[in-house]
């Protein structure tokens, strides 16, 4: 199913507030992140970050706020480009 057939709104979210996050590729500045380049790399694949925020865009997906804490960013990011990341993960 193409994504533009997709509404993820009719299921609840994939993640739940606080939830540990991974990153599944590189995340780049789409022009919306403040003081960052176009293009330049905001998250890079594999990071772990925490769910502080569920909203929606376009009426048809959920948007996450992800707090990526070593970085000190916050950043929208779909469900697609996120995946949970364990709790026995944390010493590694």
């Amino acid at each position: 199913m193409r994504e533009k057939d997709v509404n993820e709104l009719d299921g609840p979210p994939a993640f739940e507030y606080g939830q540990r996050v991974r990153s599944k590729k590189n995340i780049r500045n789409d022009g919306t992140f403040p003081g960052k380049e176009i293009g330049e790399v905001l998250v890079k694949k594999g990071e772990i970050g925490y769910v502080t925020s569920i909203g929606t865009f376009l009426q048809k997906f959920y948007i996450y706020g992800v707090d990526f804490v070593e970085r000190g960013y916050l950043v929208g990011m779909k469900s697609e480009e996120l995946e949970p990341a364990g709790e026995e993960e944390k010493g590694q």
